[in-house]
């Protein structure tokens, strides 16, 4: 990882104001950069294993550092991070893919479906609910668990409506997103072995990946998305 993206985000931190950042615009431009490239260079590995991914720009992945802060206490500008999501239609797509969270002290690598819509998200419980056996062999693999422990993210108090609570994967149509995260230090970014480990580790999310989206792909073809 170019030392560049760190170096702009640990003095935006500290400095998260509209004045500054326009002050140092020449240095956002060449952190940005560095980080199109970055996810340039992810998106080619990655196509090896995801054909969808072959024709997927870089900067359809990238979100904007502008902090939508209309309803949020925080007024803070700009984000502290750079983020990509990686997916047959980038940033915006409903379908799961790939995230890259580069972030000084709280960088991670993600994947699965965050927050889909409630067609979306009915669509992905009930491929779950109707495949348990194949769900649980990809989420009790023992690289998969070991990168990335157990699924993250809000999960329903009780069962949702129309799927028997007796199921061997309730607990698993109870969340809201299919999300998985591997934590990433500071330290290991710039390891020189690093740029092969974190693709064998989004690459994990693979057969999730596909799983999951098997069950959006109905829903997409439904619709004629």
């Amino acid at each position: 990882m170019d030392g560049k993206i760190f170096k702009f985000l640990k003095q935006l931190t500290e400095n998260n104001t509209r004045e500054w950042f326009n002050a140092h615009k020449e240095q956002y431009d060449e952190a940005r950069s560095a980080f199109l490239e970055a996810v340039a260079a992810t998106i080619q590995q990655l196509s090896k294993t995801n054909p969808g991914y072959l024709h997927v720009r870089p900067a359809d992945c990238v979100f904007r550092i502008y902090r939508d802060v209309r309803f949020s206490k925080d007024k803070s500008p700009y984000k502290t991070h750079f983020g990509a999501y990686i997916s047959t239609g980038g940033r915006k797509s409903p379908v799961a893919g790939h995230y890259v969270h580069v972030e000084p002290g709280n960088s991670f690598l993600a994947g699965g479906v965050y927050s889909p819509d409630p067609v979306h998200l009915k669509a992905v419980r009930a491929e779950i609910y109707f495949n348990p056996d194949e769900f649980l062999a990809i989420v009790n693999q023992p690289d998969f668990v070991s990168f990335f422990g157990e699924l993250s993210g809000d999960r329903l108090k009780n069962p949702p409506a129309g799927f028997d609570k007796d199921s061997p994967v309730i607990d698993y149509l109870k969340f809201k997103s299919f999300v998985v995260i591997h934590a990433v230090s500071d330290e290991e970014i710039f390891q020189s072995h690093f740029p092969d480990d974190y693709i064998k580790i989004l690459e994990a999310i693979n057969p999730l990946n596909t799983f999951l989206n098997r069950g959006i792909a109905n829903k997409l073809d439904e619709t004629a998305y």
